[in-house]
């Protein structure tokens, strides 16, 4: 049903709980999961810094996300790829479920609300308005919910 599980990941707590979610669930099911990280390279452009030198630093970041990500899922026996992907986060994301043929999307949230969610976004959000892939998100346990 879901051979290829897809995970973004970025080191935060959300993250972290979507890809224990993912893992239960490929182990149960026989899927391979994808961990994938997303340079967020609009972030950099603004700054108006050496992007080359910052872009560097973010892919290494991710790197050693994604490796840590890969060496859990590798833990539970189950197949994993990496990948740090560039670009907008929520379409660099939708790109690579498509190109990779991505069955199921797992992913966390903050669980913001109100003008919170509005001014900062959601890149879980964004995907599951854009995708037609099923997604199971994970609240993260880093922040309470908070009632409208």
């Amino acid at each position: 049903m879901y051979n290829t599980i897809l995970v973004p990941v970025d080191g935060s707590a959300p993250s972290e709980s979507a890809l224990d979610q993912a893992i239960e669930l490929a182990a149960t099911l026989g899927s391979t999961i994808h961990v994938v990280y997303v340079v967020d390279e609009r972030v950099l452009h603004a700054t108006q810094l050496d992007a080359g030198g910052l872009v560097r630093a973010y892919e290494q970041e991710g790197e050693k996300i994604v490796s840590e990500a890969a060496e859990s899922v590798a833990r539970a026996d189950v197949d994993v790829v990496t990948a740090v992907e560039h670009g907008s986060p929520h379409r660099a994301i939708l790109r690579y479920a498509d190109e990779h043929d991505v069955g199921l999307i797992v992913m966390g949230t903050h669980g913001r609300r109100g003008l919170e969610r509005y001014l900062i976004g959601s890149v879980t959000e964004r995907v599951l308005r854009m995708t037609d892939v099923p997604i199971l998100t994970i609240r993260g346990e880093d922040e309470p919910f908070e009632d409208e």
